[in-house]
């Protein structure tokens, strides 16, 4: 959530004139899927190291959100969303946007931009947000573009200068890591010329990439102009990008998208596999399982070791009721990509749901290592909980149950479930129960500030 705050304050300073007041209950949504996540930590990997830093502490979010964006909050985060990887036409726009991203990282320019923030105006920043959150409580946009009129006219200058200044910075940085890692800057160029069009639109049609990334044309001569001089301007997108891209692509339309409108888009006399992998998937949501299976078992008949066929064919088996059945493409997916979390989470909820002692067993190995990967997942330690649970070990139950709490912001229950798993572990030592007197204490701090939740 403290993300999420971050970013929000330079979005109002820079928006509340023109967006619609959001409605106090509105929370993003983010995807997460292996296949999407790991396709575009490839992809970004080389910049990432071109640009100085370790790829495996910079993490990629995807926003369910139909406009075209993607930004960075809170230190090392990029977040995308679902609009810019559905309406970029190729891998290598894609790469032009993680490569500008990844200049604002390498740059500080997010920690710059909070400093710049506090200078402006106290009185310009509070008049803003106080603007804003009295537009939000009436429901009406123009309450909240007419409260804060004068408070923006102080600090819009100041903070647009800087961050035009960034955004010119974050393209050179991107420019010089994609020269650095061979590829192409042309996906760069032809993005932001898109975009360029875009700023003659009325600023309520306009989309977010826009309105936060403030074009102008000496930044796209300077692009073009790179461009035109650089020895990797005609040097191909990599294959495996391609792939990645149209994969990637065709999955995130088919799940979002009505089936019909897949089927659509991609007919059944295009034997691609992206074409064969979206009918898959809205075949599966129309639902039609016989011809979403047969599709899916192409596939995996031509590529048996692609996991994320496994995994798909798992999730339709599930999903549908066919629990015993789903067990083994996930398996298989698993076996494939055995150091993937998300993977092993969803494995073991399928063995869980199953509920037989072995399953049970090789759940509890699964979700151990899944919340291993990703400590922040709350539906893996609830998972976890249950498998615990049903073996009868109800003091490693109520130490993950206590950890989900936590996490989902229920202190006095994480308090409470805590407390309890620390009376029924026999042993009180090891790293468990040490974790468990830090839950204790973090939820004691969490109440004493307000939340007893």
């Amino acid at each position: 959530m403290i993300l999420v705050t971050r970013i929000l304050l330079l979005a109002i300073l820079l928006l509340a004139l023109h967006a619609p007041a959001a409605r106090a209950d509105d929370q993003p949504s983010f995807i997460r899927d292996a296949e999407v996540e790991n396709s575009i930590r490839a992809m970004a990997a080389p910049l990432l190291r071109a640009a100085g830093l370790d790829p495996a502490a910079v993490h990629f979010h995807i926003l369910v959100d139909p406009t075209l964006n993607a930004f960075v909050a809170g230190g090392q985060n990029e977040f995308i969303h679902t609009g810019l990887l559905l309406r970029a036409r190729n891998a290598s726009e894609l790469l032009g946007v993680i490569a500008h991203e990844t200049g604002h990282i390498a740059g500080g320019h997010l920690a710059r931009m909070e400093g710049e923030l506090e200078t402006a105006q106290t009185e310009a920043i509070v008049a803003t947000l106080l603007g804003v959150a009295a537009g939000a409580a009436s429901g009406r946009g123009d309450a909240a573009a007419a409260a804060t009129m004068a408070g923006q006219q102080l600090a819009m200058r100041q903070v647009l200068a800087f961050s035009r200044a960034n955004e010119a910075a974050a393209d050179q940085a991107g420019l010089k890591f994609l020269d650095a890692t061979h590829q192409s800057a042309r996906g760069m160029l032809s993005f932001m010329e898109t975009l360029m069009g875009e700023e003659l639109l009325v600023t309520d049609n306009q989309d977010p990439y826009v309105r936060t990334h403030p074009l102008t044309d000496d930044r796209i001569a300077f692009i073009r102009n790179w461009v035109q001089h650089s020895k990797w301007s005609n040097a191909p997108t990599r294959p495996e990008y391609d792939e990645m891209f149209g994969r990637m692509q065709a999955k995130l339309y088919a799940f979002l998208e009505p089936p019909i409108r897949t089927f659509q888009r991609y007919k059944a006399s295009d034997t691609s596999v992206e074409s064969r992998y979206a009918r898959a998937i809205a075949a599966y949501r129309k639902p039609d399982l016989p011809t979403a299976l047969k599709l899916i078992d192409g596939l995996i008949d031509q590529y048996p070791k692609d996991p994320y066929f496994e995994e798909l064919k798992g999730q339709m088996l599930f999903e549908n009721g066919h629990v015993a059945e789903a067990v083994g493409p996930y398996q298989r997916a698993v076996e494939l990509l055995p150091d993937n979390a998300l993977l092993r989470i969803e494995l073991g909820q399928v063995e869980v749901e199953q509920g037989t002692p072995p399953l049970l067993k090789d759940a509890v190995v699964n979700l151990e290592a899944g919340v291993q990967g990703e400590p922040d997942n709350v539906e893996g330690w609830h998972l976890l909980g249950m498998a615990y649970g049903r073996q009868g070990n109800d003091a490693l139950a109520s130490y993950a149950l206590a950890e989900e709490a936590l996490l989902s912001g229920r202190p006095g229950d994480a308090a409470y479930l805590a407390g309890k798993a620390d009376r029924l572990l026999p042993v009180k030592r090891g790293p468990i129960w040490l974790r468990i007197q830090d839950i204790e204490s973090r939820a004691a701090e969490a109440r004493s500030n307000g939340n007893n939740r």
